[in-house]
């Protein structure tokens, strides 16, 4: 069977602080926009912005959040994904859903923590990757601090075609993260994605956005910043295994294994 191409829509916004159901509102309108894709991709806790108020913020697998992410699925007939602040048995997530049209979902918890901001003394830590398919893709969704943390996302053996990172990255280590998206995409042979909040949070942190798609040599298929932005990219299959053929670097990687 030949894999089709895949379309990916990026929304980087300004999110309202501790405002769910304006975020969801505005994010409606965005994805609005949108025409034909396969894949719609939020920021990190796109919700509430990056807060350590989970007590007051957190919502259920069966609230209105989650309800929603269903039901722009099932309008755009794509997948959509997102973080947000869950409680689950008495703790508190960062997590990841990955919301088919169908209403089915995959879930990932962020693994790595922000310590420097207390994710660490507030949220539980997930323990597993997520591999998730899509058109025949095989997509590795992961969560913003996730990206300093190469082996975390080492594509060894090679298990997925699409990495992807969704962020509240401060301006002030702009460089770092874009640099490190540009970086796994070359060393796992993959497409990588990320996507930034843009805006002034309430803690006076502001984000440059800087959103963008990378091909399996790094080269840069699409970059925003500093303002809200709508934007489907459409990845090649073609490139990808043509690539693949020309470079198997991951022949030669080495081999490792992971433990908590």
């Amino acid at each position: 069977m030949m894999v089709s191409d895949l379309r990916v829509s990026l929304i980087q916004a300004d999110l309202r602080w501790h405002d769910a159901a304006a975020n969801r509102a505005k994010l409606e309108e965005k994805i609005n926009q949108l025409s034909q894709t396969d894949l719609v991709i939020l920021p990190e806790m796109f919700t509430t912005g990056f807060s350590m108020d989970a007590a007051a913020l957190a919502e259920e697998m069966i609230g209105a959040s989650v309800a929603w992410m269903k039901q722009m699925a099932q309008q755009t007939q794509a997948v959509v994904m997102g973080s947000l602040i869950i409680q689950d048995n008495g703790l508190y997530y960062n997590r990841l859903l990955w919301m088919r049209p169908d209403g089915t979902h995959a879930q990932y918890d962020k693994r790595h923590l922000f310590r420097m901001a207390g994710e660490t003394d507030v949220y539980t830590a997930g323990q597993e990757r997520l591999i998730v398919e899509l058109k025949g893709w095989k997509i590795c969704p992961m969560v913003c601090y996730d990206l300093r943390f190469p082996v975390w996302a080492r594509n060894t053996p090679v298990c997925y075609d699409v990495l992807i990172f969704i962020a509240s990255w401060p301006d002030r280590r702009r460089f770092a993260w874009t640099t490190l998206l540009q970086a796994r995409a070359i060393e796992n042979l993959a497409y990588t994605v990320g996507v930034n909040r843009v805006g002034t949070d309430a803690k006076g942190h502001y984000y440059s956005g800087d959103s963008g798609v990378y091909d399996l040599l790094g080269a840069t298929l699409f970059h925003a910043e500093h303002q809200e932005t709508v934007e489907t990219v459409t990845l090649s299959r073609a490139h990808l295994e043509e690539t693949r053929t020309k470079l198997p670097w991951h022949l030669d990687a080495d081999s490792f294994e992971l433990r908590s």
